[in-house]
């Protein structure tokens, strides 16, 4: 009367998954900053692109992408990057989009930008010169057309 029937799954459907999009590759990680801490003297130029964070004092220039000069710092030359965050002490000319003058930042030179942000307590000695932007160069003008030579005006005639 009763029977125990066993209940077996069915099959499991296939389900084709869409091919994946090859997934893209990770942003480059950004470079760290160098730093180099109170206590060093580096005699010479110091270039690069990235980020350099100085607490120490630099005789030469520096050409870098962002330049963070701590409180105890001294840089005797001149000075180029994008960004410029000045904590300590320069003696020379500045250059760069952005520069931010801290408290404790004393400047002696030039600074040449296109933005310039002090704090109270800042000192700065020298000119600021705002980046001169050169206007896009129009088109070549069509050259002027000569004017036309005048003539007597014709005769006129009744017939």
């Amino acid at each position: 009367m009763f029977t125990k029937t066993k209940n077996t799954p069915a099959p499991a459907a296939l389900t084709l998954e869409p091919p994946r999009a090859p997934t893209p590759a990770p942003a480059p990680r950004p470079k760290p900053a160098s730093m180099i801490a109170q206590g060093v003297t580096i005699k010479g130029d110091v270039v690069g692109d990235g980020e350099l964070h100085l607490d120490c004092v630099v005789l030469g220039d520096i050409r870098v992408g962002k330049l963070i000069l701590g409180p105890n710092s001294r840089v005797e030359g001149s000075v180029t990057a994008q960004v410029i965050e000045i904590h300590g002490n320069v003696l020379g000319s500045i250059t760069a989009q952005a520069v931010r003058l801290y408290g404790t930042a004393k400047v002696d030179g030039d600074i040449t930008h296109e933005q310039l942000a002090m704090e109270s307590g800042a000192e700065f000695q020298g000119r600021s010169l705002k980046f001169q932007r050169q206007a896009p160069t129009p088109a070549a003008a069509p050259a002027p057309v000569p004017p036309m030579p005048q003539s007597a005006p014709a005769p006129v005639t009744q017939g």
